[in-house]
């Protein structure tokens, strides 16, 4: 009807675990009180006639002192248990604490990796004001060619200008591309 305590080790351990426990509840403590009332009431009243543990009540003292030598021992090996758990508890929290730690340094230098490479890039505020600035440049270029009389005429002596003295801007003629022979190679 006893439980076999010797096949399983954690089984005691749980048994030592749930006694500590209960022993740490309110529950305990007022039926423990309660107890011992009705255990000193029916000895000093001698109620129905019993009288088994005269005033000193030294077999309530003995009772006591037996839950106390079993209850030390139970309460240490939950605390024991306990401790293993807390134990196991820290060393999963340091190694994720590690992990989280290796994570955090390298999002850390990435992220800085990030902030050097775009020091490099344009940002949408410096294109568009390079993009406004050429776009003025190019109304304003407009307004002076709206200015001129021949702006045409203008353009064609830029282009001269720039091609060298004596060149006509269009001579009509299309340059075509030169054929290219065949490669000679031997006659078979």
């Amino acid at each position: 009807m006893l439980p076999n305590f010797a096949s399983d080790p954690d089984t005691f351990g749980r048994f030592a675990e749930r006694f500590a426990r209960y022993m740490g509840t309110a529950n305990f403590l007022l039926y423990m009180t309660i107890f011992v009332i009705l255990w000193i009431a029916f000895n000093v009243i001698g109620l129905f006639g019993f009288q088994w543990d005269p005033y000193p009540f030294i077999l309530l003292n003995l009772f006591f002192s037996t839950q106390a030598s079993y209850a030390a021992p139970l309460i240490l090996l939950a605390q024991n248990r306990q401790d293993d758990r807390d134990r196991v508890t820290i060393e999963q929290d340091r190694a994720r604490d590690e992990r989280n730690l290796a994570d955090t340094e390298y999002l850390t230098r990435e992220v800085a990796a990030l902030r050097i490479s775009l020091r490099e890039v344009s940002t949408r505020d410096f294109v568009r004001s390079e993009l406004r600035s050429l776009l003025e440049e190019l109304l304003a270029a407009q307004d002076q060619e709206t200015d001129s009389e021949t702006p045409a005429q203008e353009m064609r002596e830029k282009s001269r200008d720039s091609r060298g003295p004596g060149r006509p801007l269009n001579s009509g003629k299309t340059r075509q591309p030169k054929s290219v022979a065949p490669a000679a190679g031997p006659v078979i």
